[in-house]
């Protein structure tokens, strides 16, 4: 590793934002919040919004810039372990321990509408970068992907065999990335999905097709790769935004870097250095970069 951060997390209620210099790492400014924990966070794609999901069930959205709470939102019963900013419309998804995901319009202040189907703590929520999707993770061992805009569950992953700590879309390509205490690290195919379900010559919806909730249908998405090298449960994975590398963290303190191609997938490296359970791990966007956090409160 090249650097790690001391003291990123000196009070477990507290969000830090950090900002990047020339040569080191900066403080910028900190947000404190009377909950137990913060459970989730996610950047305005390109306003300086922040989004702090806690422990008590509120979510929070600051300007980092001016370091000012801006709204608050309370509807879930519980923790909110997952939120993410819409890419382009002035929406965020949550997903919370009721096994409840919620979308909101953060311009009117208020839930859109809930989705139910999860039957556990639901870990982790993410829009999909061109599609109207949602895919979430839960500790009910499965993914599911949603559409938001006719509010149907679209399918399940199953195949896992503990909690499902994370899922991620692939920022280009018709693949999604799980991680599980289960030990594994799964890459799934939804190209099946795709051209069931959205149109080619708009890229929309396709409202022509039957569009059912295939609960458990086997062509919609499957199974690519099973990525096995962690000794104990995997918390976090996620893709390289250009290059076919995948990055993973688990509770074996390790965080592991993979390769794939058309027909298999691989293990590349091994970096080890942090202390504790691994929390989280992404690639940088543009640098040769990897960020990771960890329950030895660094980064």
């Amino acid at each position: 590793y090249q650097r790690r951060v001391r003291g990123a997390f000196p009070k477990p209620q507290e969000a830090i934002v950090w900002e990047k210099e020339t040569q080191k790492m900066s403080f910028l400014t900190i947000f404190e919040s009377k909950s137990n924990r913060v459970k989730g966070l996610c950047f305005h794609p390109t306003r300086p919004w922040i989004l702090a999901s806690l422990h008590n069930g509120v979510i929070q959205l600051w300007d980092y810039r001016i370091r000012t709470l801006l709204e608050r939102f309370a509807e879930h019963e519980g923790p909110v372990r997952g939120v993410c900013f819409h890419h382009s419309q002035p929406l965020f998804v949550s997903g919370g321990d009721d096994y409840k995901l919620k979308v909101w319009n953060y311009k009117d202040k208020r839930c859109l509408f809930t989705l139910l189907g999860h039957l556990d703590y639901i870990r982790t929520v993410e829009f999909h970068h061109e599609y109207p999707w949602i895919l979430s993770s839960s500790d009910d061992q499965t993914i599911r992907l949603w559409n938001w805009q006719s509010r149907q569950c679209l399918t399940v992953l199953t195949g896992h065999n503990h909690y499902v700590m994370c899922a991620r879309f692939h920022p280009t390509d018709d693949l999604v990335v799980s991680a599980s205490l289960d030990q594994t690290v799964r890459v799934w195919d939804i190209s099946g999905l795709r051209k069931k379900n959205i149109s080619p010559s708009s890229g929309s919806e396709d409202t022509f097709s039957k569009l059912q909730p295939d609960l458990f249908g086997n062509s919609d998405a499957i199974v690519k790769y099973v990525l096995e090298g962690h000794d104990r449960g995997v918390n976090w994975a996620s893709f390289h935004p250009t290059l076919p590398l995948i990055v993973s963290g688990a509770d074996d303190r390790q965080i592991k870097l993979w390769r794939m191609n058309e027909t298999k997938a691989w293990e590349v490296d091994t970096l080890r250095g942090h202390y504790n359970n691994v929390s989280s791990c992404i690639f940088h966007p543009r640098q040769e970069l990897i960020l990771s956090n960890s329950e030895d409160k660094t980064i």
